[in-house]
């Protein structure tokens, strides 16, 4: 995490910091199965890993991310050579002892106290040749757009190979601020001046030109997204991470990828993590309020339920691609085929799907295989 972050943050991590770890953890392993080899391996870097554990015990991002590295190292499937940058000189102590930690297991981590810019070259650099996963997570605003695109496009091939992708923390409390004074006296032209440089422009600035509005923020990171997802040929995928059921986000994770198979597996470890959330939610308003039945209880969508009405839903999602008269894979099309159930429901909910639509006549296709993704749908055969 950036300056001035706190020793109350590491006491315990909240509920937001909960969801984006279990995402991580979910996706990190996955990410180095896709892409790396025993002989080439895979590089990561953490630009704001704080002091990657908490006081209580409980894993940041770096304890989680090296326990896998250990793990691939330890089973002889993956190496992974991880950076981790960090400015606050406390967090920054309590992070070099981490590192080292499993730097004594052998694996290839390396500390940096300073801000990411200055560890980029020598990342790049460690990354020619080999899959580059970026994890950026500040606590207000993210790097400048041009020199975000400069890393994702400029000095690392858009290529497909070798990959590169993207989680970045897209302060959605720091839009909301900035942009709600920006047409004020109180405004402050050189912190808009700040996010113009995140943004890539000033074009932000017309989403807040009557001051701020209710949904003003996620134009703002809407766009942004569609932005950096053009300027980069990524695929972009912005999703709210909030505190509670029906609150304003606090931030938007933001990923990006060139891959299907990415955008595959990162839609199923968001709807996995999402039900963490609420789990998480309910726990909290439990030990809080010593309630009965906790508010997020009656609050949270049924899984069992949306599952199933997501079942219908993305069949005919399936069925609406198999009018192109040629067999597909589910992960060639992963958004056509989710729909509005992308990142919401988990991947087994599509070979459902594809019984459903089997069950209906509409495919040859049972759904039977191990890889779901992997899946090919066929068009009814006509006689």
């Amino acid at each position: 995490m950036s300056k001035g972050t706190s020793g109350e943050y590491w006491a315990a991590p909240a509920l937001p910091s909960r969801f984006k770890h279990d995402l991580l953890s979910r996706y990190i392993p996955q990410f180095g199965g896709m892409t790396g080899s025993p002989g080439g391996g895979v590089v990561y870097l953490d630009g704001y890993a704080g002091e990657g554990r908490y006081l209580n015990g409980e894993s940041g991002s770096a304890d989680r991310v090296l326990r896998v590295a250990a793990d691939h190292q330890d089973k002889g499937l993956i190496h992974w050579t991880c950076f981790f940058a960090e400015k606050a000189v406390g967090s920054f102590t309590q992070l070099e002892v981490l590192v080292g930690e499993y730097r004594a297991r052998g694996v290839d981590a390396r500390a940096f106290h300073g801000d990411v810019l200055g560890l980029v070259d020598e990342v790049l650099a460690a990354a020619v040749g080999r899959p580059l996963f970026l994890f950026l997570d500040p606590c207000g605003l993210a790097l400048p757009f041009e020199q975000l695109v400069d890393i994702l496009a400029r000095r690392r091939s858009t290529a497909s190979w070798p990959p590169t992708e993207l989680l970045l923390n897209f302060s959605m409390m720091a839009v909301r601020r900035i942009g709600g004074n920006s047409q004020s006296s109180k405004g402050n032209e050189r912190t808009n001046e700040r996010l113009d440089a995140v943004c890539g422009g000033t074009w932000w600035r017309r989403h807040f030109a009557d001051g701020y509005t209710q949904d003003a923020d996620e134009k703002v990171a809407a766009e942004y997204s569609l932005r950096l997802g053009r300027e980069t040929g990524m695929r972009m995928v912005s999703v709210p991470v909030t505190k509670g059921p029906g609150q304003k986000a606090v931030y938007n994770l933001v990923f990006g990828t060139r891959s299907n198979h990415g955008l595959w597996v990162f839609g199923d470890a968001h709807a996995r993590a999402r039900d963490t959330w609420w789990e998480g939610l309910v726990l909290q308003e439990e030990a809080k309020d010593n309630a009965l039945i906790p508010l997020a209880t009656i609050q949270r969508p049924d899984p069992a339920r949306v599952q199933k009405e997501a079942v219908p839903a993305i069949a005919e999602n399936i069925r609406t691609l198999l009018q192109l008269g040629r067999p597909f894979k589910l992960v060639e099309h992963t958004v056509e085929v989710f729909g509005d159930y992308y990142g919401q429901v988990p991947e087994t909910v599509a070979r459902k799907a594809i019984q459903h639509l089997h069950a209906a006549g509409a495919t040859p296709s049972d759904g039977k295989g191990s890889r779901i993704k992997n899946l090919e749908v066929r068009p009814p055969v006509r006689y």
